[in-house]
């Protein structure tokens, strides 16, 4: 009876966690427009800014797994209320900074919201009709997307109307109302993994994941065969060996290294890291070519405002095709669906590379992006979620989250380094430059929908199955905390 009870509300649930993706997605991308108008306003330099950047996806790559295994332990609600805790106090700190050093402290308190989408993965997981598990996840992964891109539309006319400390205040408001909804509204999930935090793995994960975004963050500033890159790169290889080494021989690893072994996981997790490093790079470099001033030859002098609308249609296909991505998955199944998304991707990159004459060529390959980005990210969250017992969720769908960010840094830094390769004589880039980025980009689309063909098919990879899932809380733990009924393959 408890169970349908809970059940009997899931709309009101799945809302409450939308509402908590929704301003963390936002945090992504609001402040990467306006990064200048910071860097002026903190009295900064340009190198130094950048970290309001970087500190962000440290620290959400840090804490997204960790506070979803926390999650699985503990309880998914709890931990889900306490994350948007971080991210509303971040926020708050980030309005109220008046210096660059306090601005990156609360950015990186910021990146604990990290941990909202594998949390929100595992209670849908744990508390939604298995009629509608599919397309509830789909839909969350949508608007993390969506949410990423809207960030950029909605900077300019925020600071425009009010000033750049609004991009935290309103996203805190948002955040504080979500985390009151999900401590009276979001049920507590019964599914719990036993076991305590590891906390060797979790320092490893930290220390290789630092070097390694450092180094791909400021690659271009210090060059790419300098040798603080080479030798930061070397250290988070050397690191991620032994993290893994130390994650095999744990009583209870932060991350099941079997698990990320299944070809259903560790298949779309590289099409998530090479997803990762078409997206995020468009994110950065489109406003920024759109704002280039005419006097180039190929710029369009479009202010903060204007360069944000630009990505306005890739959010509305990518929430709109999210809609509809799971019927089609449940049609033709999820692999062809991802697959299909990927070429779709490649396709706009295409269009981004050659078609520089008219803003409405852009508006059409942002448009075709957002419909390729929203079947590839609404089909590869639920083949995650189904490929991994119930207990597994939260660090699953964390991790896949995490290498999709990394994919983003990846692409970030290599198109930096392409389109600042052979600047004009003003110092701006030259159009052959983005024109090279773009076909890079579409490159790596092209080998993420090779990657996409080797996603295994079979019961548990293109839909949910239940047959071996707790149905009830009180079926889900026997004494000693484990989990019944999961059989992973």
């Amino acid at each position: 009876m408890a169970s349908e009870t809970r059940r009997t509300h899931h709309q009101v649930t799945f809302a409450v966690l939308a509402a908590g993706v929704s301003a963390y997605a936002l945090l992504q991308s609001l402040v990467t427009p306006v990064l200048p108008t910071i860097q002026a306003d903190l009295h900064t330099n340009q190198n130094t800014v950048t970290w309001v950047l970087t500190a962000y996806l440290l620290s959400a790559s840090i804490f997204t797994p960790i506070m979803g295994r926390v999650g699985d332990m503990i309880g998914k609600e709890r931990v889900f209320v306490a994350t948007l805790g971080a991210l509303a106090a971040g926020s708050l700190l980030a309005a109220l900074a008046t210096n660059v050093q306090t601005m990156i402290v609360a950015r990186a308190i910021q990146g604990i919201g990290g941990g909202v989408l594998p949390l929100a993965f595992g209670i849908i997981r744990d508390e939604f009709p298995r009629e509608k598990l599919n397309g509830a996840v789909g839909l969350i992964a949508s608007i993390l997307a969506v949410g990423g891109g809207l960030g950029i539309v909605l900077a300019g006319p925020i600071v425009n109307a009010l000033d750049y400390h609004w991009l935290f205040w309103l996203p805190m408001i948002l955040t504080l109302i979500s985390a009151v909804a999900a401590h009276f509204f979001v049920p507590e999930s019964p599914v719990r993994t036993a076991g305590r935090i590891s906390w060797a793995p979790a320092v490893l994960l930290s220390a290789w994941l630092v070097a390694l975004l450092v180094a791909l963050s400021q690659a271009p500033v210090w060059g790419w065969g300098s040798g603080k890159v080479l030798g930061l790169i070397a250290a988070a290889v050397v690191l991620a060996v032994v993290w893994v080494l130390v994650e095999l021989r744990a009583a209870t690893p932060l991350i099941d290294m079997k698990m990320m072994a299944r070809p259903a996981v560790w298949t779309n997790n590289l099409v998530a890291l090479l997803v990762g490093v078409g997206m995020y790079a468009v994110f950065a470099f489109l406003p920024e070519f759109v704002q280039t001033p005419k006097s180039t030859g190929y710029g369009f002098g479009a202010g903060i405002t204007q360069s944000g609308l630009i990505l306005l249609p890739m959010s509305v296909m990518m929430f709109l095709v999210g809609l509809g991505a799971n019927n089609l998955a449940n049609r033709i199944g999820g692999k062809k669906v991802v697959l299909m998304g990927s070429l779709i991707g490649a396709l706009s990159m295409a269009l981004l590379a050659f078609a520089h004459t008219s803003t409405w060529e852009l508006y059409v390959a942002t448009a075709v992006m957002g419909a390729g980005f929203g079947l590839t990210f609404a089909a590869m969250s639920s083949l995650i979620v189904s490929a991994v017992p119930a207990a597994q969720t939260g660090v699953a769908s964390g991790m896949n989250a995490n290498i999709r960010t990394i994919g983003g840094s990846i692409g970030a830094a290599l198109m930096a380094s392409v389109v600042t390769a052979s600047p004009a004589a003003d110092g701006l880039p030259r159009e052959a430059g983005y024109t090279a980025g773009f076909a890079m980009l579409g490159a790596a689309m092209v080998i993420a929908a090779l990657a996409a063909t080797l996603i295994p098919v079979g019961r548990r990879t293109s839909r949910v199955d239940f047959a071996d899932e707790p149905q009830h809380p009180e079926m889900a733990l026997v004494p000693g905390g484990t989990v019944v009924g999961d059989k992973p393959e």
